[in-house]
């Protein structure tokens, strides 16, 4: 049977009657109040300590509080069907985070003619002093009513600045002077203006010039202060951007408003392009509200069936760009259908050879496991329960997916149904590439450039320590 609830009417009431209610004060009740309210009083969000004489309280924590008061007049006393037409509170000492707080109502004063009760409200910390006092008029209700009891949504705050620690990491690292090809639309203008704006990028546009100053009007985005190289069509834009690179001119290549292919094209021809002995891969770094950390999934965008040889190459490029992030020994999971080693599914196979292949030293710089299912990789509950024992179950930094449908159903998954921002850049060219998209929030582009800033420099050490090593 479902736990119910049931008010007590105004006859029901006697003075003197009381209810309580407890709950603990967390930072995310403020963050929410403040979501809610839009109350963004800097002394509500900011952990740093205020100067309690000149504030002696914050606006959003207080009314928290007292909103307890006219919770328990409308769940307890009276409860269903009542209505608070007046309140008065006073504030008496601020209402400390992290702690527990009892709001409590005593009824005070019944009302024959109006129905009304009054009732008297205090708030305590767990020490007995008393935080709130007050009073709140209560039309009560004059019939019964009694409703299972519902349970609650859950509520996930999703911080539209989960970038912006990377952005951050960039502070002290000069722009990366970045060939822009083809920003002939508002987004992809905007996308490299902005981050332009952070100092993470110098970009380049290199287009019809006539498109983009058409664009930078249109949508009011000032590119005086950039250099613009005239191109006559998108193919003839990636082909200039990469001379840019070769002529040492550019540090970096940033997608403007033409496709993946076209781009990726002139990158990956034979004679003339950006190619390495390292296989082109890409890596989105997506961060999902719920989650406690960013991740990298790999390869989502490029490699439609990696063979055993192009999925060593996208692990250790994967391994790179977590070097580039702060991560010094990355934990990196195979995944797959199933977490075991199994003749019927083709990348469960490969998955032990690219642990066995790391065991041996042809992947270097992270720790890898594999077969593991979703499930197993990112959560470690769902790890001990399958009775998995390793160092990546559940812990995972980085997830190879078996193939480019899995992988792009994976991160479009995440975006679309779990709000996560998705921000990613190729590895493996002579270059960092960013490659952003239409449905790319602003935050997402920024993170993508910081991610080209910081692989970029880690290229940058890890070239100084070869030729330490060489001298």
């Amino acid at each position: 049977m479902p736990e119910m609830i049931e008010n007590k009417t105004f006859a029901e009431i006697r003075i003197g009657d009381t209810a309580s209610l407890v709950r603990a004060f967390r930072r995310d009740d403020v963050e929410t109040w403040a979501a809610v309210t839009g109350n963004v009083n800097l002394i509500d969000l900011d952990p740093s300590p205020v100067d309690s004489s000149m504030f002696p309280h914050g606006a959003g924590q207080a009314m928290w509080a007292a909103a307890l008061f006219s919770t328990i007049a409308g769940v307890s006393l009276p409860g269903l069907g009542s209505v608070t037409i007046a309140a008065e509170i006073r504030f008496l000492q601020p209402v400390p985070i992290g702690h527990r707080l009892t709001a409590t109502v005593t009824v005070k004063e019944k009302r024959e003619e109006t129905g009304i009760i009054v009732l008297d409200c205090g708030c305590t910390n767990d020490a007995g002093e008393q935080l709130l006092v007050g009073t709140l008029e209560v039309a009560a209700p004059r019939q019964k009513i009694r409703h299972p009891k519902r349970a609650l949504p859950t509520v996930h705050l999703r911080h539209e600045d989960s970038y912006l620690d990377l952005v951050q990491m960039c502070a002290g690292l000069p722009p990366l002077t970045t060939a822009v090809v083809h920003p002939c639309s508002d987004d992809a203008l905007k996308g490299a203006i902005d981050a332009a704006a952070r100092n993470l990028i110098l970009p380049v546009l290199i287009g019809p010039e006539k498109k983009i100053r058409a664009v930078a009007e249109a949508t009011g985005i000032d590119i005086s202060a950039f250099r613009l190289v005239s191109a006559e069509h998108s193919h003839h834009a990636a082909e200039i951007a990469v001379r840019m690179v070769h002529a040492g001119e550019a540090e970096a290549m940033m997608k403007g408003s033409l496709h993946t292919d076209e781009l990726l094209h002139e990158v990956m021809k034979k004679d003339g392009g950006l190619r390495t002995e390292r296989h082109l891969s890409h890596c989105f770094l997506i961060a999902v509200p719920t989650y406690p950390r960013p991740i990298i999934v790999t390869d989502a965008a490029i490699t439609i069936l990696p063979t055993l040889e192009d999925k060593r190459d996208i692990c250790q490029n994967a391994i790179e760009l977590a070097h580039a992030l702060g991560i010094a020994m990355p934990k990196v999971a195979i995944l797959s259908a199933v977490e075991t080693v199994t003749p019927k599914i083709a990348s469960t196979i490969e998955a032990a050879a690219l642990c066995k292949m790391a065991d041996r030293g042809q992947i270097t710089g992270g720790l890898i496991d594999g077969p593991l299912a979703f499930d197993n990789a990112i959560d470690e509950d769902a790890a001990k329960t399958k009775g998995i024992v390793s160092p990546v179950a559940g812990r995972a930094d980085i997830l190879v997916v078996p193939n480019l449908e899995a992988g792009n159903m994976l991160a479009k998954q995440l975006t679309f149904m779990a709000n996560a921002e998705a921000a990613g850049i190729c590895i493996g060219a002579r270059v960092p590439i960013v490659l952003t998209s239409r449905a790319d929030s602003v935050h997402a582009r920024l993170a993508s450039c910081a991610l080209a800033v910081l692989f970029a420099a880690e290229l940058r050490r890890g070239a100084a320590l070869l030729k330490a090593a060489a001298e």
